[in-house]
């Protein structure tokens, strides 16, 4: 039988989970709202078709994640040193006034300056992340990080159709809905959202070294099982550009999908995301170990990419949906496992790293897939394959896998049972505000 002190410790995390939860929820609502426009209002600024409008979405995509690859550490070794809390909060305020310069830049180059204020203030996903390592045990993590990855599910089943109705009306609507979105996330983090990291437990001193980009990726060799699985997340993340770089035009392109329909088809895919992450990352890692649960998640994102590539139709194309929902099954698991092997005191600057390989790998994706996609419907292309970018994606995925099987054969899976709050637990903790810590109750007041 469980102490009360044990419950109440037990009450508090699954409390503070869920306000993380809602802060990630949130702000993938803003981003999803702006994915069915952004593609097309760069198209309406940039003229010259589908094929040129690819060319420039690959750009901003690229412009965006060097932006990225270079503060994620940065707002990551800062959230080591003075907290998770504030560093969400300076996100928030400064996404809610970068999606106001979106909505209002007149011309591409003003959108692609926009774009570029936006990749250095969205830094709250990563800070989440430490934020659940802060408050979770090991051999919960994978769980727990199921939950979050639910978040992103939860904001792209209503993000994506919202944005594909208003930008029906308006291309510019949806970047106000989402500057609101921010707005209401940063209040809600200032009155709501505790700190998570004691102050005994933050690093002394904020260290520039550690701060940028390659100091970051550095931290990563210290630890050799981290190091080989940071090359399969990069390798996730490679894959997973195609589909915000192309998916939007590619869809418009194949099957005739406008800018709603579009919208709800990512709502579709964002549900079962969602319903994936929350309701089987918890029951199947139990079972089948963090291990196999990564190896099985990302064979099933392999056989998705080439349902979606090779599809000649778009009821086709929409079997590929529920393989991929299963794809986003492995990640918490690559995530967990390397938070095991860093010391608690680094688990922001390791939250920081990962970002910066999402953003490296942002830097080649939105550019690598949008030229192939361009060149496969090219005129003047030798062959006309229009899902070839979704089966380079595919293979990029199967390396991965090859690479994430033989560099975890020997790790011990800690996975337990009852490894995480259920959504109506979450739905019930979040009523209550929590002390994440009982060492500094100061920190804990909004």
């Amino acid at each position: 039988m469980e102490q009360p002190a044990t419950t109440e410790l037990h009450s508090r995390r699954r409390a503070a989970v869920a306000l993380i939860y809602i802060t990630v929820v949130l702000d993938m609502l803003g981003f999803g709202i702006v994915i069915p426009v952004l593609p097309h209002l760069v198209e309406q600024l940039a003229g010259g078709g589908i094929a040129n409008a690819a060319w420039w979405v690959g750009v901003f995509g690229t412009v965006f994640a060097i932006v990225q690859f270079a503060f994620s550490p940065v707002q990551g070794a800062l959230s080591d040193r003075f907290g998770r809390r504030p560093v969400i909060l300076v996100s928030n305020a400064g996404l809610s006034l970068n999606f106001v310069l979106l909505a209002l830049a007149p011309t591409l180059w003003l959108l692609l300056i926009a774009r570029v204020l936006l990749g250095m203030t969205a830094a709250s996903f990563t800070t989440a992340n430490a934020y659940i390592a802060d408050i979770t045990p090991k051999e919960k993590r994978a769980a727990a990080y199921g939950i979050l990855g639910s978040a992103f599910g939860v904001g792209f089943i209503i993000g994506p159709g919202v944005g594909g109705f208003l930008g029906h009306y308006d291309l510019r609507l949806p970047f106000w809905v989402a500057a609101a979105l921010a707005a209401c996330n940063f209040l809600y983090g200032l009155f709501v959202l505790p700190e998570s990291l004691p102050k005994e437990r933050r690093t002394p001193r904020f260290e520039m070294h550690a701060a940028h980009p390659l100091g970051s990726l550095a931290l990563l060799r210290r630890y050799p099982l981290v190091l080989g699985l940071a090359v399969v997340m990069f390798l996730v993340y490679l894959a997973h550009y195609v589909l915000q770089t192309t998916f939007v035009l590619y869809a418009d392109y194949r099957y005739g999908w406008g800018t709603q329909a579009v919208g709800y088809v990512l709502m579709l895919m964002g549900a079962c995301d969602g319903l994936a992450q929350a309701f089987l990352t918890r029951r199947l890692a139990p079972v089948l170990g963090e291990r196999r649960l990564m190896l099985g998640g990302m064979l099933c994102g392999v056989g998705a990419f080439l349902v979606m590539g090779l599809s000649n139709s778009g009821a086709v194309f929409l079997l590929g949906i529920p393989l991929m929902a299963l794809w986003g099954l492995s990640q918490p698991p690559i995530q967990s496992i390397m938070t095991h092997e860093v010391d608690p005191t680094e688990q922001g600057r390791l939250q920081g790293a990962i970002s910066s390989l999402a953003s490296f790998a942002g830097i080649f994706g939105p550019f690598l897939f949008a030229q192939v996609f361009s060149l496969s419907i090219s005129p003047s292309s030798p062959y006309h394959l229009p899902g070839l970018a979704f089966v380079l994606a595919a293979v990029l995925l199967a390396v991965g896998a090859l690479i994430a099987s033989r560099i975890t054969r020997h790790t011990q899976d800690l996975a337990k049972a009852d490894a995480a709050p259920t959504h109506a637990e979450l739905a019930a903790a979040a009523l209550v505000p929590p002390t994440v810590s009982t060492t500094e109750p100061s920190e804990h007041s909004p």
